[in-house]
């Protein structure tokens, strides 16, 4: 039986088709196997030199943007702190957290650094942000109706989701998001949207509040009120200041992460298409649902090399700083089977995200499939007949 991930949409442009037999995709899988197989073997002493590195460096800029609060009155200063805090915070949540959570260093058996004890400078608890990310995103990346990162609840990112006249502020709506977004991340486990249809009890979620509770209110009372009250008749400019970080930290995390799951040509799924697959479909859908981002090396670890996000949902337990060097091979491995690699500028794929999320604001038949490649896979072993 052959299935078309693309076979539910309604081409509205000329298509290109990809055909993979079943042996085809257990060969691909077998190529990423062992791709994966030779990075593990060589981790070593550069890998713990690395994340070592990037935590004294994120460890400065931190101090350096706290002291640079207490002399508001020299104003270049004063912004200078305010961008060497947000700095801190995206390493913090980027290079660090992200991926120190998804077990990226487990293998050094390091007692603060793994993904059981670390928790990030967020208003996310860390062990529901692990559930919601590490478990559900990426073991349903881009299925429709059970990766919650399709939209977070409160956005139509795909065609193949209803339309209603709620999804007229899918601008809107996004903006909020991108300034808030730690915000966003802290409530996605709660699935607001299902208690107000009343398919989720508040008493279902008793616990997650809670943990939430406790997480958010250290963290407003140490960005809001300690760090601020420290600075002592420099309360308000601190407070300012270390809001500022926050949001910049916020729009930063949200372009790098939208650019990675939603320009054009990042695909979706139903659940049907995904029954018992193979270990070579699921790299295959991670594969056609990802997108990366080309930039400088600085560029690269500020996005916490989520600017490499196919390899990231192929290899979300390897270290992060591998992937540049493997996406040279998973790269060529997309030229071997004739698969798609979606790549571009940030300029790019950020205007190709936020054109999608204004067309989606609107009916389908008033807007036109941009997704114009096709990739039909053998879901069973032929059986030979005899």
């Amino acid at each position: 039986m052959t299935v078309s991930p693309l076979a539910r949409r309604t081409p509205t442009r000329p298509t290109t088709e990809v055909n993979l037999t079943y042996d085809q995709v257990e060969a691909l899988g077998a190529d990423l196997d062992e791709l994966r197989a030779r990075i593990v073997a060589d981790l070593g002493d550069s890998d713990r030199e690395y994340i070592y590195s990037i935590i004294n460096v994120q460890r400065k800029l931190e101090f350096a943007g706290r002291a640079a609060m207490y002399v508001p009155f020299l104003p270049p200063v004063w912004l200078a702190g305010v961008g060497a805090l947000a700095l801190s915070k995206i390493l913090d949540n980027m290079e660090i957290g992200h991926n120190v959570m998804h077990g990226q260093y487990d293998w050094m058996r390091e007692d603060t650094y793994n993904s059981r004890e670390f928790d990030w400078d967020t208003v996310c608890p860390g062990d529901q942000w692990k559930h919601s990310h590490n478990y559900m995103h990426h073991t349903y990346t881009n299925i429709l109706g059970e990766d919650r990162d399709v939209g977070y609840g409160i956005l139509r990112m795909d065609r193949e989701q209803k339309w209603n006249p709620y999804y007229l502020g899918n601008l809107a709506y996004a903006t909020g998001l991108m300034v808030l977004f730690e915000w966003g991340v802290m409530l996605h486990d709660l699935e607001a949207e299902n208690i107000v249809q009343g398919k989720r009890k508040w008493s279902d979620v008793k616990g997650l509040l809670k943990g939430m509770w406790n997480k958010a209110s250290k963290q407003v009372a140490k960005d809001y009120i300690i760090w601020p009250a420290l600075t002592g008749p420099f309360f308000a400019s601190t407070l300012v200041g270390n809001a500022s970080a926050n949001v910049i930290r916020n729009l930063w995390t949200y372009s790098i992460i939208f650019c990675g799951h939603f320009p054009s040509g990042a695909q979706t799924f139903s659940a049907e298409e995904c029954v018992d697959e193979t270990k070579g479909q699921w790299y295959v859908r991670q594969m056609l649902g990802s997108a990366n981002i080309y930039g400088s090396r600085l560029f690269h670890i500020l996005s916490g090399n989520l600017s490499h996000q196919i390899e990231h949902h192929l290899f979300p337990d390897l270290p992060a700083n591998r992937y540049p060097q493997m996406a040279v091979e998973v790269r060529e491995i997309c030229e071997k089977y004739e698969l798609p690699y979606n790549t571009g500028s940030l300029s790019h794929q950020l205007g190709s995200t936020w054109k999608k999320i204004a067309k989606l604001s609107l009916p389908n038949w008033m807007t036109r499939d941009d997704n114009d490649i096709v990739v039909n896979i053998e879901r069973e072993k032929a059986v030979d007949a005899a």
